[in-house]
């Protein structure tokens, strides 16, 4: 058996989850990498990330680099004396942190690589209605999610499945993975399986401003997996024109119904307690929205207190 030192490098919530199952499971973590605090909330105070947070809780000692090739960062790495290192939603790694350790360095990905490369894996998978997806384990190389692969482990993605959701689903089962992982390069059982470079792989971009607006002239069932896939982060939105104002909303959760009608795309119709919206082959019912500068509310309770006008519309 091999004797392990492990520097765990991570930032948000998901990598809290798999920390915390290698710390129950008694893995010998002698270090913890994580962003630097960022400024936050209204009075823009400096707040740690979600790993840092935790990590305070079992004192390990914390690093928190903006430069990973800076060389007092890349000393203090080294004296941690660590022979593997893991990466659970952090960032791209330089070779001359990732080659560091004698076991390797093995990151934890939101997806069945080779697919859903990038940044927002779980957002996609939603977002494309795939039936399947999972989580998977590879040794770090030059390039972004193409190392290697050590194991993967596959989640059925639900009828309704939010990105909130899948996120807590695929956080469960990559902490269970990713302590596997560890158990196999500790007993020196590992191993690997080089991933295809030839074939067209579904991708997983960093989702932006531009790429998170809703597009109401899909089919009722695309809209409705576009917003579950945006909830409830970064959030699918839209501008509603009400009378002479046009605002920007975000959309939490809605609920679709395929319908012939003779309404034009982006209409709206409302009740006391519904807000439907019409498109090419139905209606998108909008079950929570936030108005710029608002808190996030149901229909019912914007509808109580915001009056839409006869000739609303959605852009």
């Amino acid at each position: 058996m091999k004797k392990l030192r492990i520097v765990f490098m991570g930032t948000p919530d998901f990598a809290v989850g798999v920390l915390k199952t290698l710390v129950e499971a008694k893995c010998n973590i002698v270090g913890v990498i994580t962003a630097p605090d960022r400024p936050a909330g209204r009075g823009r105070k400096l707040r740690p990330s979600a790993v840092k947070q935790y990590a305070l809780t079992q004192k390990f000692p914390i690093l928190q680099p903006t430069n990973l090739k800076d060389e007092a960062f890349i000393e203090q790495l080294k004296a941690l004396n660590a022979n593997l290192q893991i990466v659970v939603a952090f960032r791209m790694l330089p070779k001359v942190v990732w080659q560091l350790p004698a076991y390797g360095t093995f990151n934890l990905h939101a997806s069945l690589l080779p697919h859903y490369r990038g940044a927002a894996p779980i957002n996609w998978a939603v977002i494309n209605r795939e039936s399947t997806t999972g989580v998977t384990t590879f040794f770090i190389d030059e390039k972004i999610d193409t190392g290697a692969i050590i194991m993967a482990s596959e989640v059925a993605v639900a009828p309704n499945e939010t990105a909130g959701t899948l996120h807590d689903k695929l956080m469960d089962e990559g902490s269970d993975l990713v302590l596997k992982t560890v158990k196999a390069i500790e007993s020196g059982e590992v191993t690997t399986t080089l991933q295809p470079k030839s074939e067209q792989f579904k991708e997983a971009p960093k989702l932006t401003t531009e790429n998170t607006r809703i597009d109401w002239n899909q089919d009722v069932e695309v809209i409705d997996a576009f917003i579950r896939g945006l909830s409830p982060y970064p959030v699918a939105w839209t501008y509603l024109q009400n009378g002479d104002e046009r605002l920007k909303v975000k959309i939490y959760a809605s609920e679709v119904k395929k319908e012939t009608h003779e309404l034009s795309v982006g209409a709206i119709e409302t009740t006391k307690k519904e807000l439907k919206v019409a498109v090419p082959n139905g209606y998108v019912y909008i079950k929570e929205l936030q108005l710029p500068g608002k808190r996030k509310m149901d229909i019912v309770s914007l509808l109580n207190g915001y009056e839409v006008q006869p000739d609303a519309k959605v852009l």
